[in-house]
């Protein structure tokens, strides 16, 4: 382990620090929000910088936790304050730290109301966020993990569209069943195990019949957090009414809490349950891919579209990661990273246009290309990536899942390639409608191409994409150690427990 006291700490803690400056900030109303907007894009720029020197001092060679902060806080029940990165955990934390500056300056004028609000409502998110990722102890992990919630209700309650409350409530309601039935999990591991040590329960063998019920209540919190047919239906709404920037942040960053629940606790510590249950994941994954696909072919709203579209990238994510192979997971891991880019960035395509037209309808557009022609470019490239073209990042992912779903099984390789197809069907369908065909709108006669501040949105999203479709070994190795233990690990407790069987584990 390597040790670097507070560093992960004050990536975690600072936006929250920024936003209690804000909190304090007072004058004119709109001194006010001007000055909110610059502290928390300043925070988050401080986070970001912070999560770099981790990012370049991490020794992607090892997959032990790194930058290790251990600290006594419940000494009386063995509860310990401990934060830590390896190469699972390390590159969500850079996406969490890369994305929320970004949502600052996307919502710079889309946001007029309670500017001082939302943006410390953003950054008590990036706190949660990279501390869901950072957390070595159950405990903080649960507090950060279901803190979430709180901000991303209040950014799609109050600032969301028409139909927002409705949306707001049914998040928090799909979400948090989900997470009391993992908090009972988390007592059962402290009960038979004495600890919520999450580096410590790794090494712990739990018992095969306790698996089965463990990996079923962390199923039901990390399934519809993914969210995984058929507790997906919260996404879309959730989406529609959210902001811009609050569907950017929900798509890149919280979907992918899900995957990062099964890779660091689904997988390693109950792995005679995952691959008992490893048939369903892989049904569930295909239903995703294909009904989701469908449907969102059947879309108006771009925004439901691309929210459908995202409910089917993660089926790819979750058959990837339960194929129990190298290729899999890495696959799994890179698609999850990828999307995170793409969506973020195609919901920022969708709200440049929104803030001009207040219209999310496709009918409503048409012949963009003659008077937004970077924008049509920019579009361009993400809704390739989003296809899978080689060249982006989203090539890489879909590529590596089925290598890895080819191994695991011909038909789920089969049947999950009918999601690109589909894919390239419903992106084109909606490019083409957008931004293609006659300008013949009088309304769109006089619409503005991208103004310098959505270039500096969109910039460092075209280069990752580029980046990690052109040179994918740099974002794969930095987690290629931390799966290979992975996979060593869950295949030697597949060989200690011979004649492992559903029926035993209920007792029959």
């Amino acid at each position: 382990m390597t040790s670097f006291p507070l560093l992960l700490s004050s990536i975690t803690f600072v936006p929250l620090f920024g936003a209690l400056f804000i909190l304090l900030i007072n004058g004119e109303a709109v001194q006010v929000a001007n000055n909110a907007r610059w502290v928390a894009l300043w925070t988050s720029l401080a986070a970001l910088a912070l999560s770099l020197i981790v990012w370049f001092g991490f020794d992607r060679g090892s997959a032990e936790f790194q930058f290790v902060e251990r600290w006594e806080w419940m000494a009386d029940f063995g509860i310990v304050y401990q934060m830590g990165v390896d190469g699972i955990s390390m590159p969500f934390v850079l996406l969490s730290t890369v994305l929320t500056p970004i949502c600052v300056l996307a919502s710079w004028d889309a946001i007029q109301t309670r500017v001082k609000e939302y943006m410390i409502s953003f950054l008590v998110l990036e706190t949660m966020m990279v501390g869901t990722f950072c957390a070595l102890d159950f405990v903080a992990f649960y507090v950060f993990f279901e803190g979430v919630l709180i901000p991303m209700f209040l950014i799609i309650g109050i600032w969301g569209g028409p139909r927002r409350v409705y949306s707001a409530f049914k998040f928090f309601l799909y979400t948090l069943t989900g997470s009391v039935l993992m908090l009972v999990a988390i007592l059962a591991m402290y009960v038979n195990a004495g600890t919520t040590d999450i580096v410590a329960l790794l090494d712990h063998p739990f018992p095969p019949q306790l698996q089965i019920w463990l990996w079923l209540a962390f199923f039901a919190s990390f399934a519809v957090k993914m969210p995984m047919w058929p507790v997906h239906t919260w996404l879309p709404d959730a989406h529609v009414e959210a902001p811009t920037a609050g569907s950017v942040i929900l798509a890149g960053v919280l979907l992918k809490m899900g995957g990062y629940g099964f890779l660091r606790f689904s997988l390693p510590m109950l792995p005679y349950a995952s691959d008992i249950f490893t048939p369903l994941v892989f049904t569930l994954s295909v239903v995703a891919v294909i009904y989701t696909s469908l449907v969102a072919l059947a879309q108006e709203d771009m925004k439901k579209l691309i929210a459908y579209s995202s409910v089917a990238h993660m089926g790819f994510v979750t058959a990837g990661l339960f194929t129990a192979t190298e290729q899999g997971l890495s696959g799994g891991m890179f698609q999850m990273l990828s999307h995170g880019i793409v969506s973020a960035a195609l919901f920022l395509c969708v709200g440049v246009v929104y803030d001009r037209m207040h219209s999310r309808e496709i009918a409503t557009y048409g012949g963009l290309v003659y008077r937004m022609p970077v924008y049509a470019a920019v579009f361009m490239l993400f809704a390739m990536a989003s296809i899978g073209l080689p060249g982006t990042s989203g090539f890489v992912g879909e590529f590596l899942v089925m290598v890895g779903a080819f191994q695991a099984s011909t038909w789920l390789a089969a049947l999950i390639t009918t999601g690109i197809i589909l894919g390239a069907a419903y992106m084109l369908w909606l490019y083409r409608r957008v931004i293609f065909g006659p300008l013949e709108k009088e309304e769109l006669k006089g619409i503005l191409d991208l103004s310098p501040r959505e270039v500096a949105v969109f910039a460092p999203l075209v280069l990752l994409v580029l980046w990690m479709g052109l040179y994918p070994s740099s974002f794969t190795q930095v987690y290629d150690a931390s799966i290979v233990n992975l996979l060593e690990d869950y295949r030697l407790a597949l060989q200690n427990e011979p004649g492992f069987s559903l029926a035993g584990a209920f007792g029959r």
